[in-house]
């Protein structure tokens, strides 16, 4: 049981953040009236982009060791969270929003608060930079908005 206990990697610095902010994300995204996505967009879009975002956890954190989240050697509670969770629930909350006429405009604002969060998790040392670059960062949310979610939804809709 303490294995179980220390892998969860609660004494972190920063991790009251993670955690935080992925049940918000999650109680924000299941409690908002749903104005342009239904909820068999929004179950496939939640296992899609999970499932992408901890491929690009294997690929950026474990592979190329470019970032740490807390213990870099265990996948803890707020990693997990994280990951499952924080992703999924704005692109599901960016669809919800999402029409023609507003898009870069939702574009902007997703990146932003995407973006905000990465970097009060890196000054809460929560996440480590080992050759990242937070204009990277900034630069995948705005692909995955601009585009990659948007051509997401719409194959769903096809």
């Amino acid at each position: 049981m303490d294995k179980v206990i220390h892998n969860l990697d609660l004494h972190s610095k920063g991790i009251w953040f993670p955690i935080t902010i992925s049940i918000i994300l999650v109680l924000t995204m299941l409690f908002t009236p749903k104005k342009h996505i239904t909820w068999k967009e929004l179950y496939a879009t939640f296992g899609i982009v999970a499932f992408i975002t901890w491929l690009s956890d294997a690929l950026v954190a474990r592979t190329l060791d470019l970032i740490d989240l807390a213990d870099p050697k265990t996948a803890g509670l707020a990693e997990i969270l994280v990951y499952t969770f924080v992703p999924s629930s704005l692109s599901i909350l960016f669809i919800n929003f999402y029409t023609y006429k507003n898009k870069w405009l939702l574009v902007i604002i997703f990146t932003s608060i995407a973006a905000m969060m990465e970097y009060i998790m890196v000054h809460l040392d929560y996440i480590k930079y080992n050759g990242w670059n937070p204009f990277v960062s900034i630069a995948v949310y705005i692909i995955a908005f601009g585009f990659l979610v948007p051509f997401h939804i719409k194959l769903l809709r096809k």
